[in-house]
């Protein structure tokens, strides 16, 4: 029996599956071969690209990009449509779920459908849509794609002959990272809504008396959501319906909440409050109500369900849920848990003015959810990271592992699913067998390490459930609800600015593109229940047991920074430190070389700074203790350098062709990469690869692990892949989710590189000489280049076009920016604040006796360092 396994998980965002043939694909073998060797399966047309899916299991399914297509034509009247594509995608060859396999290099791609009359109509299709990925324009994308979209409901799918339509329109069903656009239409009796593909069903049909709980949802930032429950208390709904209007969705709301008025009683968060108090309903179902309220869907990643760490101890051999000392501490945001860190995070805190953050990084993102379930949606994970699975390491390996990084983390804060409190084990459990990579110290990724007092997965959850249930949680879950839910979540300025600053219902697409990548990486909030303090339950005291663990009079103070939940420090620094970059302020300068500095990286900690120069060394010296270590590793100039997150390593670039890794604690060469035919003019290093570019035309990945090369001992570089160019490649840049890439050349031609795929995404020439430097902007919309033509240019990412040419009075060697705001440094050796929507300087600040030739920031934008060829570092404080 045919097995279907197609998935919409195998789209690009917001990409739509149309139709689909059953075909032969004849692939190399030509019109003339044997039918019994043919592949025959499915031809999926979808907006962006084609899918073949083979009966043959064992054989791969094919997903071939319509924008990098070179021909499609039908030959003759024979049935065939042969098209010429210079990459396909293989997946699931041999049925496994694995990650995505790639087959490279000019190829003929040929197809036979079963029904030969349907051949032109397909042929016509397809070429409409390649013309449509081939525009510029998202939103003129959209708009012809959109030409094709045929929908209208059919009535025949009706369960009664006397059901009066009361509306009609088009929208689409919504599922964990894909949408199936569609027709909806509700009756008096009836809820039905009818995909476009017929995929997977023809019809889904929902009976409104069946219906039990509705809810108004966000969906990517806007009020378009609807999902409709026909349970309780289940996590999943029978349907989550996203519109193309707000009015629409509110129609379609307020017909299903009159008709169910006079059957199910309308449940609020007061309402559900009061149950809870008096024990009429679990801390599970009341988290999974409170979830529900606030947008919180399993049909959506970015605001999946959140649920609390309760427990503390996964170290010892029995769970002693008697002890308060057993459990987390509910009143605090998990980043204010550890004494430490917190004391780190407060003297951030302490340096900012008003309003203050704690925080940079949020608790439940799309990322976050499938570390937990990769096991059970491991599709899910291969279409959030571009068909691969993260590295082995990082995986859900060990539930003491995952919490213990929680506690001591610089950067990870998240928060569970319900999923730790639920009767289904098997996301603990490896049960697909899949291939998820060796750690480091050899060992398979399977099951999840459970603690010490669980037996077994079964066990573990059980647990879990009790924890969750007890009394102390019971007496202290109305502070961990403050903080997520309540009016500890934001802050009153926050939540009046709730529905955003752009107006959410009227963004274009390639807005909204941006909008969802963004929310696809860092998850929303939830949308705010409660705004002054939550009521503790009324609860019996089976057991003498002290309310909270000690606490001093200073860590109950409302106004504690401990006690605010989940801000956004890191980016609300950045925004305080851009806003005064016009008030720099020069903190010390340090003339350390004999010619320019190149390239300049300092320690996480501040003490150190390493700087690159054409005098060939590499110097190491801070602001208190001035020089303190001089390193020459040949006779050529180092052309930039950069420190591994260890603190372990300075790596750095030569003209002599090579790469070479400092090892700080052993002051000397720890190892040398020999990879260029010519000089390496800058480096990047991302999650165990490093990124060079060299005048020899080309950028190249490497695996670069930066544990085996702290570790002294001697670094296998495998080269992990290629990227070619026309002429010297001067400069480089990753996004910062590490999956694009910017290359800028000698000739002024800028490259955007999928990471994956050794072809360009977009090229133009948008200087006429050579390019120094580029960068993506915060929010990977856009890259920034600086040339020899003293312009600095602004290119969307999506489409590849020039946005904005600024023509500076001089030409403008390095920088940096917000997405907005560019601090560069010129040839004059002054130092440029611009605002790019006005195109203009704002303010100039002298600095150099000759050009700037190399800037650094830091993560909070608090600090920069500048080099120039007249030798100096010099050090520069935002004053606010």
């Amino acid at each position: 029996m045919f097995m279907c396994r197609f998935s919409l998980l195998l789209l690009d965002l917001e990409e739509h599956y149309f139709e689909q043939h059953t075909a032969y694909n004849l692939t190399g073998r030509g019109p003339e071969a044997n039918s019994s060797h043919l592949s025959y399966g499915s031809l999926k047309i979808c907006s962006k690209s084609i899918i073949f899916e083979p009966d043959d299991a064992v054989k791969p399914i094919l997903k071939i990009l319509l924008k990098d297509c070179k021909g499609i034509g039908a030959v003759e009247e024979t049935g065939f449509i042969k098209k010429n594509f210079p990459q396909i995608y293989l997946i699931k060859e041999e049925n496994v779920v694995a990650p995505y396999k790639y087959e490279r290099g000019e190829k003929k791609v040929t197809f036979q459908l079963e029904v030969p009359g349907k051949t032109e109509d397909v042929v016509q299709m397809l070429l409409q849509l390649h013309r449509a990925s081939c525009l510029d324009k998202q939103g003129d994308q959209t708009a012809m794609v959109s030409k094709i979209e045929q929908i209208s409901i059919n009535h025949n799918f009706f369960q009664h002959v006397t059901e009066n339509p009361h509306m009609e329109c088009v929208a689409e069903m919504v599922s964990p990272l894909v949408t199936n656009a569609g027709h909806v239409c509700i009756t008096d009796c009836n809820l039905y809504f009818q995909p476009m593909n017929s995929y997977p069903d023809l019809v889904v049909q929902i009976g409104l008396h069946s219906v039990r709980r509705i809810y108004k949802r966000r969906h990517g930032l806007r009020p378009l959501g609807l999902e409709v429950f026909c349970t309780e208390n289940d996590l999943c709904s029978d349907i989550y319906l996203m519109f193309y209007s707000t009015k629409e969705r509110d129609e379609l709301y307020y017909y299903i909440a009159t008709f169910l008025e006079n059957h199910i009683a309308e449940c609020t968060a007061e309402s559900y409050m009061l149950q809870w108090q008096r024990g009429h309903i679990s801390n599970y179902q009341y988290l999974l109500h409170l979830n529900n309220l606030a947008d919180r869907s399993v049909n959506d990643l970015s605001q999946y369900p959140v649920f609390p760490w309760v427990i503390s101890d996964y170290s010892s051999t029995q769970m002693d849920l008697l002890n308060p000392a057993s459990f987390r501490d509910l009143r605090k945001p998990i980043g204010a848990l550890n004494t430490e860190r917190l004391e780190r995070l407060l003297e951030r805190y302490r340096d900012m003015p008003e309003p203050r953050f704690m925080y940079g990084s949020h608790y439940s993102s799309p990322g976050y959810v499938l570390f937990y379930l990769v096991r059970v949606a491991p599709e899910h994970m291969l279409c959030l990271q571009n068909g691969r699975f993260d590295q082995a390491d990082r995986m859900f390996n060990s539930v003491g592992e995952t919490w213990k990084n929680c506690l001591e983390g610089g950067t990870d804060f998240k928060e569970l699913i319900p999923e730790f409190y639920g009767s289904d084990s098997s996301f603990l459990k490896n049960l697909l067998g899949l291939n998820l990579g060796r750690r480091q110290g050899g060992g398979r990724v399977e099951n999840v390490e459970l603690p010490s007092w669980a037996s077994d997965p079964d066990d573990f959850l059980e647990k879990m459930r009790l924890a969750l249930e007890s009394q102390y949680v019971s007496e202290h879950l109305h502070e961990w609800i403050d903080l997520i839910f309540g009016y500890k979540q934001r802050g009153s300025e926050a939540v009046a600015a709730h529905n955003g600053k752009i107006d959410k219902r009227r963004l274009d697409p390639d807005q909204k593109i941006a909008m969802l990548t963004q929310i696809l990486e860092f998850g929303q909030t939830p949308r705010q229940l409660f705004v002054t303090h939550h009521p503790q339950r009324i609860t019996p005291r089976f057991h003498n047991l002290s309310a909270t663990p000690s606490l001093s009079s200073s860590e109950l103070s409302p106004s504690s920074p401990s006690m605010e939940s989940f801000e956004d420090l890191t980016e609300e620094s950045k925004k305080m430190a851009w806003s005064n970059m016009n008030k720099l302020a020069l903190q010390s300068r340090h003339k350390i070389h004999k010619e320019a500095v190149t390239g300049v990286t300092v320690t996480l900690s501040g003490d150190s700074i390493f700087s690159t120069s054409q005098d060939s060394t590499l110097k190491m010296f801070s602001k208190e203790n001035g020089l303190q270590r001089s390193m020459s590793f040949s006779n050529m100039a180092l052309s930039s350098c950069l420190m591994l997150p260890d603190d372990k390593i300075v790596v750095c670039s030569s003209w002599d062709n090579n790469v070479y890794f400092y090892s700080i604690a052993y002051g000397r060469r720890q190892d040398t990469l020999m990879g260029h035919d010519d000089a390496v003019s800058h480096i990047c290093w991302r999650d165990d690869k490093l990124y060079t570019a060299s005048w020899d035309s080309t950028v190249k990945i490497w695996k670069c692990v930066a544990d085996d090369i702290s570790s002294n001992k001697r670094t296998q570089f495998d080269l992990l892949a290629e990227f070619e160019h026309e002429a010297g490649v001067n400069t480089l840049d990753l996004s910062p989710a590490g999956t694009l890439l910017a290359t800028g050349t000698k000739e002024g031609t800028l490259t955007l590189w999928d990471i994956a795929n050794p072809l360009p995404l977009n090229q133009l020439t948008c200087h006429s000489g050579k390019i120094h430097q580029v960068a993506f902007s915060p929010d990977s919309r856009h890259v920034l280049s600086v040339g020899e033509d003293s312009c600095l240019v602004v290119t969307d990412v999506q489409t590849g076009m020039l946005l904005a040419t600024v023509h500076a009075e001089q030409e403008q060697r390095c920088f940096c920016w917000d997405g907005n705001t560019v601090l560069s440094g010129g040839m004059s050796g002054d130092l440029s604040v611009w605002d790019l929507l006005s195109s203009k300087v704002i303010h100039k600040i002298p600095a150099h006796s000759g050009a700037v030739t190399c800037m650094w920031m830091n993560e909070q934008c608090s600090t920069i360092i500048t080099g120039g060829v007249d030798k100096q570092i010099i050090l520069w404080k935002p004053e606010y």
